[in-house]
């Protein structure tokens, strides 16, 4: 036993000074980030993590005392997530996912968002001109969604759909239901992307077909203006958010059929990491776009202000979006 305490004070005595370096290194680290090393700190951290699990090693295969072997656990473990894991706080995770992560991830979709954009206003305009010329069109169109407001509704109550009185609960009513379904609709159209993009491409020709044929229908009465108005307040946001989300299951669903020379597994994987970023900001616009719904649609009734809104959330998205920056290259610190 004698025998056996001299070597591990031997052993640790070789060794402490490293480990106490890579200790304070690991604090210093904690405490200021990893930016708050120098370079060549940065550089001492991983030779010292190999030494210090050499040694751990040691320790286990020779069974020296068990309060060294758990020092050595403990030092090991902290290093391993220094060395390998992420050196980010939450708060600057956060600032990159809205500075760089997520307009980036939407760039790289650019063809795919063409692409959700062209079936979306192109099924749009054909449901608009069908119900225009033929009215027995709006309800296969709009499939139940309409909850009254169809052709066979007098001119006055479409009008009064339009402008919170105050008493009417069914346009708060109709208006949420709105809200749920599209948000719906674009979690569908990322999910079921895998399915070569098919069920993605339906949704979205519904989704336009739906908002064509509910233009057409207060079109015929005069309504048209002030229809687009109350759904655009928040539809330039909302549909938005459908589009991207359209585009990323239209981004996996094509890997899944050109996986080029990676795994189709791979390459769906691939895939998945920027199409889960882009949902992650179509999560952020459907928040948005609930407030835009509760709030500014059923408070603003004057439709000049409603457009103003619209359009002045449309252009804060494609700024955001795709206003040209240069990206700040990922470092080993993030």
């Amino acid at each position: 036993m004698a025998e056996l305490q001299l070597k591990s004070r031997r052993f640790r005595a070789e060794r402490e000074w490293d480990w106490r370096r890579l200790e304070f290194l690991l604090k210093k680290a904690e405490g200021q980030g990893a930016r708050g090393l120098t370079d060549e700190e940065l550089l001492a951290v991983p030779v010292l993590y190999r030494g210090a699990l050499s040694a751990l090693s040691v320790a286990r295969a020779t069974s020296l005392d068990v309060g060294l072997t758990d020092y050595l656990e403990s030092l090991c473990t902290r290093a391993y997530f220094f060395v390998y894991g992420t050196r980010t706080r939450l708060g600057e995770r956060i600032a990159n996912f809205f500075t760089r992560d997520w307009p980036r991830a939407v760039q790289s979709l650019w063809r795919e968002t063409l692409v959700a954009l062209a079936i979306f206003a192109v099924s749009a305009v054909a449901a608009y001109m069908m119900v225009s010329a033929d009215m027995d069109w709006f309800d296969p169109f709009m499939g139940g969604m309409s909850q009254g407001r169809d052709p066979t509704a007098t001119t006055e109550f479409l009008r009064s759909t339009l402008y919170h009185d105050g008493d009417n609960k069914g346009l708060s009513g109709f208006a949420s239901f709105l809200f749920t379904h599209n948000a719906q609709v674009a979690i569908f159209c990322f999910a079921l992307g895998f399915a070569f993009c098919l069920p993605t491409a339906a949704l979205l020709a519904t989704t336009g077909l739906q908002f064509g044929a509910f233009l057409a229908l207060f079109a015929s009465r005069e309504l048209g203006p002030q229809a687009a108005g109350w759904l655009l307040i928040h539809g330039t946001t909302e549909l938005f958010a459908i589009i991207l989300a359209g585009a990323a299951g239209f981004r996996i669903g094509w890997r899944l059929i050109f996986p080029g020379e990676k795994s189709r597994i791979d390459a769906a994987a691939e895939a998945g990491r920027t199409a889960g970023t882009v949902m992650g900001g179509v999560l952020v616009m459907l928040f948005c776009a609930g407030v835009l719904e509760g709030l500014g649609r059923q408070l603003i009734l004057i439709d000049w202000i409603r457009f103003a809104i619209a359009g002045g959330m449309l252009t804060l998205w494609l700024v955001f979006y795709y206003l040209p920056r240069r990206w700040r290259p990922t470092s080993v610190h993030d």
